[in-house]
């Protein structure tokens, strides 16, 4: 007959690891609490005995579930993708497992997968973005479900959210391609119904113009997906009307790529004829031939500090402010500085 394996204990981990059960039983439920020496001996003895928690009764000792919620806009874009990393890593070092969901720039599903996922119970909820049907923030206040909003700044004075400002980011990379020389200007964003980061977006870059008394024909003010082919569609339209300008501002990074292939399929030399810039400098933006001029977003450092702020919600102590994070506009070879050259007529 096989032999029957007896079930590793908590207090077999503290023995093997040489410490007590209540040291062993907080560096797994509150890390961050107990001295590293001692958090090392506990998870070194974890994996050589291969100690599993009892997840229920964990929850119902603690009153905790020990799982966070965040609902993405969509897991297509690299942009939120990347991200997931260091949200969901950051909550595994305090003790939390990460859920997901996503309702592809859809309000109402947004409200129908938010709901599932806190009645499958959730000590926290992380939303993308300001702009939400009010029917979320009923049935988070109606299960008294702590949540933080991230990515964006903008539009709400709700104190825990964490991102950075749209509108100044969209703001400062216009300036940039204005200073370059750039005088026809086009711009290609998202939806802006429910999205208040496409909003600002677009906000900030004709803020820029105006500043500059530069005047966007109505053709060049266009609305596509949040996708490749939104880019591809961006430039189709701007080939049907006519003249290009020398420069299209995109308000994703996803836009702007799909717009340099459709430029390449089109024989439209990039920047010899049109410069292109995007907004969040994924990975790819960076692989691109040529590479393409962007405003980077902290990703990373918003999910550590999404992570470290939602735990603390949960556990009463966090800070009741805004924390608004920088951008920055990598230069690459997308965007022609017309300045050194020919003037833009």
């Amino acid at each position: 007959m096989p032999k029957i394996r007896k079930k590793v204990t908590l207090e077999d981990v503290a023995r093997e690891a040489g410490v007590s059960l209540g040291s062993a039983s907080k560096a797994l439920s509150s890390p961050e609490k107990v001295r590293p020496a001692t958090l090392n001996k506990v998870l070194d003895a974890v994996a050589r005995m291969g100690y599993v928690r009892n997840g229920v009764a964990r929850s119902l000792a603690s009153r905790r579930t020990w799982r966070v919620a965040v609902v993405y806009p969509t897991l297509k874009n690299p942009m939120f993708s990347n991200s997931i990393d260091s949200l969901q890593q950051s909550l595994l070092e305090m003790g939390y497992q990460l859920v997901i969901g996503s309702h592809e720039y859809n309000q109402k599903r947004e409200v129908k997968v938010l709901q599932a996922l806190v009645e499958s119970g959730v000590d926290g909820v992380i939303l993308v973005g300001t702009d939400h049907d009010d029917a979320v923030f009923r049935m988070l206040e109606t299960y008294d479900v702590p949540y933080l909003m991230m990515w964006s700044t903008d539009e709400t004075d709700y104190p825990h959210t964490i991102g950075f400002s749209n509108r100044q980011a969209a703001y400062e990379i216009a300036k940039h391609v204005i200073a370059k020389g750039h005088r026809k200007v086009a711009l290609c964003g998202g939806p802006a119904e429910g999205n208040e980061r496409s909003r600002q977006r677009r906000a900030g870059f004709l803020a820029a113009l105006e500043e500059a008394n530069i005047d966007i024909e109505p053709e060049w003010l266009i609305e596509t997906p949040f996708s490749l082919d939104g880019g591809r569609e961006a430039i189709k339209r701007l080939l049907a009307a006519g003249e290009l300008p020398t420069v299209l501002i995109c308000g994703t990074d996803l836009h702007a790529i799909g717009a340099m292939h459709q430029c390449q399929l089109s024989g439209i030399d990039v920047p010899g004829r049109l410069s292109i810039t995007g907004f969040d400098d994924i990975e790819f933006a960076s692989a691109m031939s040529p590479g393409l001029t962007t405003v980077r977003v902290p990703m990373h450092d918003i999910g550590v500090e999404v992570a470290r702020t939602i735990v603390a919600i949960i556990d009463n102590e966090a800070p009741v402010e805004a924390l608004e994070l920088e951008t920055m506009i990598v230069e690459r070879e997308s965007l022609r500085d017309l300045m050194d050259g020919e003037a833009a007529g």
